[in-house]
C-alpha cells in the first residue's frame, strides 16, 4: 500500500537502481510466497541511514527472511554487526543462504525466537535498532528499545502508518491499530526522542536518541 498519490509509488520504485541478483531473488520469493518484507525504497532508506550514522551494532526486531538484514549488513561493512531475530527457524535458515551467498554471513548473528527477549539476552548499546516485529508488540518495543540505544542511535520502525487504518473510527477496536497509535504518541511524547514519521511506503518512524 502506498500513501502518496497514486503513481508516484511506481514512480519511486521506477527510479531505483537494479538490485544484484541476490536482493532480486529475495524481492521474487517474497512476492511469490506472501512474505512480509521492507521493499528497496525502504531497505536503501536504512542502508543509508546507517551509513550515516557510522553503524556498527544494529539490532533488528523482526527479520524474517532476512531481506532488510542484508541492506543493513552491507551497510556496517566490514567490522559492523547486525543481529537478526526471526521466531520461525525456517526463516533464519532461508536467510542465512541468502546472506553468505551475499558474502556477509559473517558480520550477522541469527536468533530465533521472540525478538524482545532475544533484545534483553544480548549485551550492548546498538546504534541502530529496526523495528518490524507484530504491530501489538510495538509499545513494548518502545520501551524497551530505546534503552539500548547510544545516545545519537536510531529507532527506525516500519509500518506506522499502517495502511491508513490510523484514521478509520471502525478500527478503534482493533487491537494492532491501537498499539501503533500508543507507539506512535510515545515516540513524541518521548523526551528523549526526536521523531519523525517518513511516508514512504507504509510510514517509517525515525526516532533518534538525543540524551
Amino acid at each position: 500500500m502506498s500513501l502518496l498519490l497514486p503513481g508516484l509509488d511506481d514512480y519511486l520504485l521506477s527510479v531505483l537502481p537494479p538490485r544484484d541478483a541476490v536482493l532480486a531473488r529475495m524481492e521474487a520469493e517474497a512476492a511469490r510466497r506472501s512474505i512480509p518484507i521492507v521493499g528497496p525504497a525502504v531497505g536503501r532508506l536504512l542502508a543509508q541511514y546507517a551509513r550515516l550514522l557510522g553503524a556498527r551494532r544494529v539490532f533488528e526486531l523482526g527479520s524474517a527472511i532476512g531481506y532488510s538484514t542484508l541492506w543493513l549488513a552491507r551497510a556496517v561493512g566490514e567490522g559492523g554487526h547486525v543481529f537478526f531475530t526471526d521466531g520461525s527457524q525456517a526463516n533464519a535458515d532461508e536467510a542465512g543462504g541468502y546472506l553468505a551467498e551475499a558474502g556477509v554471513a559473517d558480520r550477522v548473528t541469527l536468533l530465533v525466537g521472540d525478538a524482545l527477549t532475544r533484545l534483553r539476552e544480548t549485551e550492548g548499546e546498538f546504534d541502530l535498532i529496526f523495528n518490524d516485529v507484530d504491530k501489538e508488540g510495538y509499545p513494548d518495543v518502545a520501551r524497551q528499545a530505546v534503552p539500548r540505544l547510544r545516545t545519537g542511535g536510531l529507532l527506525i520502525t516500519d509500518n506506522v502508518l499502517w495502511d491508513g487504518w490510523l484514521r478509520q473510527p471502525s478500527c478503534e477496536d482493533d487491537v494492532e491499530t491501537a498499539a501503533i497509535r500508543a507507539f506512535n504518541r510515545m515516540l513524541y511524547e518521548n523526551p528523549d526522542l526526536e521523531t519523525t514519521i517518513v511516508p514512504l511506503r507504509d510510514g517509517l518512524a525515525i526516532a533518534r536518541k538525543v540524551r
